[in-house]
């Protein structure tokens, strides 16, 4: 739901973006509707693309946290076994 909610609302904005391109050269709203749709398809794949960054992004700080926890977590466990050998002082 969320990939088709991103994409709507990117070619909505596009849309918007036209009609404001179109108002200020105060021009008619309907006159051409196949650039409405070009501008609509354009930032819609624009959305599907920032979706998938945003999903892939997610995934590789997921993986990188995950990564930095055990390192923590052998790094700890390395200090704890230097503190029982007395190599490092409590």
């Amino acid at each position: 739901m969320a990939l088709l909610t991103t994409i709507t609302g990117f070619s909505l904005f596009g849309l918007a973006s036209r009609f404001g391109q179109l108002a200020i050269q105060k021009r008619n709203l309907m006159d051409n509707l196949g650039g409405h749709v070009v501008a609509m398809a354009v930032f819609g794949y624009a959305g599907y693309w920032a979706h998938v960054y945003e999903t892939r992004s997610g995934e590789y700080l997921a993986m990188k946290r995950a990564e930095i926890a055990e390192r923590r977590e052998r790094k700890f466990e390395a200090r704890e076994q230097a503190v029982k050998a007395g190599v490092i002082p409590a």
